[in-house]
């Protein structure tokens, strides 16, 4: 019964893991509202049930996995947009989990969900302006090439500071905040799997 009741978390990692590397690679652009280098996804949504029923740390380690597999199968950035795609997904779902493991009401996931889009949001700005942008623009010329991109949109940006509050800041917080729509809806249905429970 011991052994079951650690392997069964481990199996629902690994499983949502699989999950979230295949939404990953489901990514699409939204041209209209930001340069179509930057992609939406779902990935963070396995994550996040992971989080809200395993634990933090269960919804850390699937971001991570999530982003191994996906680098192996579907990279195309060199491992720039995993590592980062990680730091922010580990952002969002440690804190929303951390919050909700004290107090596991749906008032309180709905709280915690809304934090952690907010905190990986904000985080998008440091770790896209200090790393991700940077190590891009060194490998795929220049970085007037990717402000003149959010240009096409808004020809008033005009630094990449602006470019990333204006557009990646929000777009961020939409992508988290659809995770966490879609993890209400399906996480009772859910919740016998991640739980096991019959």
């Amino acid at each position: 019964m011991q052994t079951n009741s650690k392997i069964r978390p481990l199996a629902v990692t690994a499983m949502l893991s699989a999950v979230g590397c295949i939404l990953m690679m489901l990514d699409f652009p939204i041209p209209m509202l930001i340069p179509s280098f930057v992609k939406m996804d779902l990935s963070e949504l396995p994550a996040l049930l992971a989080s809200f029923s395993l634990g933090p740390v269960y919804g850390i380690v699937v971001c991570l996995v999530k982003n191994v597999l996906a680098a192996i199968f579907h990279g195309s950035t060199l491992g720039i947009g995993e590592v980062c795609n990680f730091a922010m997904g580990a952002m969002f779902v440690g804190v929303a989990g951390l919050i909700y493991k004290h107090n596991k009401t749906r008032k309180t996931a709905i709280i915690a969900s809304l934090i952690g889009s907010v905190a990986m949001a904000v985080f998008s700005v440091p770790v896209n302006f200090f790393f991700s942008y940077p190590v891009y623009a060194a490998a795929f010329g220049g970085m007037d090439a990717i402000i003149a991109a959010y240009q096409e949109i808004n020809p008033n940006v005009t630094s990449l500071l602006s470019c990333l509050i204006l557009f990646n800041l929000p777009f961020t917080l939409v992508k988290g905040l659809l995770s966490s729509v879609v993890c209400f809806l399906i996480y009772k249905p859910l919740s016998p799997i991640l739980h096991g429970k019959k």
